[in-house]
């Protein structure tokens, strides 16, 4: 059974920073490219950034771009996303997600390219 656990969401100011992890079983992560994606309230869910199975690659919504960075250890089975500089609007539950990669330098960007998905991590940014 797959699982994703993401973990490290908190309260925090503008201006401050906070690293996001996603822990997953039943799968070989090394195999799966792997992603952020963050829903704020009455809006959709979009993407965040993205990173492929070999960790060489990686891709990020224009937004956050110059202050998150995702990253990998796939002895740990665990997928980072570091963020700085957050901003009000950063506040959204954001998700881990996991997509069957087609090769290892591949980074999807799509909801529907990804198969598994987390419970989400609540992320609040006060002004």
């Amino acid at each position: 059974q797959v699982q994703l656990v993401e973990s490290g969401g908190r309260l925090v100011q503008a201006g401050g920073s906070l690293r996001l992890s996603c822990a997953a079983s039943g799968l070989t992560l090394s195999r799966y490219a792997m992603g952020w994606f963050r829903q704020a309230p009455g809006k959709e869910r979009e993407f965040v950034a993205a990173v492929s199975a070999s960790g060489g690659t990686t891709d990020y919504a224009d937004a956050m771009k110059g202050r998150f960075t995702i990253s990998r250890d796939n002895a740990k089975n665990t997928v980072y996303l570091q963020m700085s500089s957050l901003k009000p609007e950063d506040t959204a539950v954001y998700y881990c997600a996991a997509s069957s990669s087609l090769s290892s330098s591949w980074v999807p960007d799509k909801m529907a390219q990804y198969l598994f998905w987390g419970q989400g991590t609540q992320v609040t940014v006060s002004s």
